[in-house]
């Protein structure tokens, strides 16, 4: 398969119904094996350019390798996490989502795939909380003397941030969802 060329990023943001959902389905190795047709819709790319890739084919550079790594290594460990993602669209278009992932399990229980919904975000929460976040992370990512340091950098101050509040990654999100 051809690699996928990225479009340089346009400022320009795509939304969705909120009453819609996209809906993705990854293997083990996080290759795409289904999507439905809202993701396909936002991400730009047909479903034949699409199943088969590594689902990170929609990753916006914006996005904190330290959230990446916390929602690896949750479903990983057969947890489900709650996360508010931007993702990028094949033309340079971005997309924020409120996702929901969760691994997928065989009829013995062993994980075999991964499962994420998402919604539509809530607007005050992006831009009050979300955003001054993942934009702290990045720049503490950044500033590392390599992209090693930056991860345990930032998953450190995230990992002190919720200690801080005493919650878990999900709990951090929902409140908050319910502030």
């Amino acid at each position: 398969m051809a690699t996928m060329v990225k479009a340089p990023l346009t400022g320009v943001e795509r939304t969705f119904d909120p009453n819609e959902l996209i809906v993705s389905k990854t293997d083990l190795t996080g290759k795409i094996v289904y999507g439905n047709r809202l993701f396909f819709q936002l991400a730009g790319y047909t479903e034949q350019e699409c199943l088969g890739k590594q689902h990170n084919v929609v990753r916006h550079p914006d996005m904190p390798r330290a959230v990446f790594d916390l929602l690896w290594e949750t479903i990983k460990a057969g947890r489900e996490i709650f996360a508010y993602v931007v993702n990028r669209s094949s033309n340079g278009d971005h997309y924020w989502v409120f996702a929901h992932i969760t691994p997928s399990l065989s009829s013995d229980g062993a994980i075999n795939g991964y499962h994420s919904n998402r919604r539509t975000v809530n607007r005050s929460v992006l831009e009050q909380h979300i955003i001054p976040l993942y934009r702290k992370l990045r720049e503490i990512e950044a500033s590392a003397d390599s992209p090693k340091a930056g991860l345990a950098n930032s998953r450190k101050f995230l990992t002190d941030l919720l200690a801080e509040k005493g919650q878990s990654f999900n709990q951090f999100m929902f409140s908050l969802e319910q502030a």
